[in-house]
């Protein structure tokens, strides 16, 4: 069995659906819910927007609100003022048509909820033009909304694929381009959230679980102890 096989084996087992752990209930509030989570849990967000979400259903609701509120809302997150002035922004460009075109953005899903319509760049390339998405935030969109095959890559998955000796790279940005390569298509529907909820709960920074893992023949870390 290859190492690819060997490790996807093994993750399908540890996770048979896996699946963001961000709690939303429309694809507006998934992209909030990922801008927030950025240098911040996933459980620290939940927590936010599930308060947050009982009133911010769509961008127009967000328009809604002054900015200061949606500060409050979001304060105990790293660089809430930022996140929330860019959100504000992120809002008043995907309900208008015009401000994507000026974006140079055409390619997008149009979604509705009761009397408000909003856009969503659907490619990694369009989804980036908007404020405060970069290339990992825009393939978790992608590839939560989209279904697209695609990896987003942090620290930590970085750290981990470094440890199973997919990659020998000195930084995210380079581990994601690789990645995209290494990875077959028929792991990319699952690669990006069983690898996320491995370092989560499996291979954590400091005290990761190695002797339960399977994979310790193959990790670069536990064989260097």
């Amino acid at each position: 069995m290859s190492k690819l096989n060997q490790i996807f084996t093994y993750l399908k087992k540890l996770f048979p659906n896996p699946n963001t752990e961000l709690v939303y209930n429309n694809q507006f509030q998934l992209m909030v819910s990922v801008i927030l989570s950025a240098q911040n849990t996933d459980i620290q967000v939940n927590k936010i927007t599930s308060k947050l979400f009982k009133s911010i259903k769509t961008p127009q609701n967000i328009l809604q609100i002054w900015n200061t509120k949606l500060e409050k809302s979001i304060s105990s997150i790293n660089y809430y003022k930022t996140k929330s002035k860019h959100i504000f922004w992120l809002s008043e460009i995907i309900i208008d048509k015009k401000k994507l075109k000026d974006l140079w953005i055409s390619k997008y899903n149009s979604y509705k909820y009761k009397n408000h319509a909003y856009f969503i760049p659907n490619t990694i390339k369009w989804l980036q033009k908007l404020p405060w998405i970069w290339e990992k935030t825009a393939k978790v969109i992608a590839h939560v909304l989209f279904k697209l095959p695609v990896i987003a890559v942090d620290t930590h998955v970085h750290r981990v694929c470094n440890r199973w000796w997919i990659v020998d790279t000195k930084t995210p940005e380079k581990t994601s381009k690789l990645l995209e390569k290494v990875i077959p298509k028929s792991y990319k529907s699952i690669a990006h959230h069983s690898i996320i909820l491995f370092w989560r709960y499996y291979c954590t920074a400091r005290k990761p679980k190695c002797e339960t893992c399977k994979l310790q023949k193959i990790c670069n870390r536990y064989q260097s102890q």
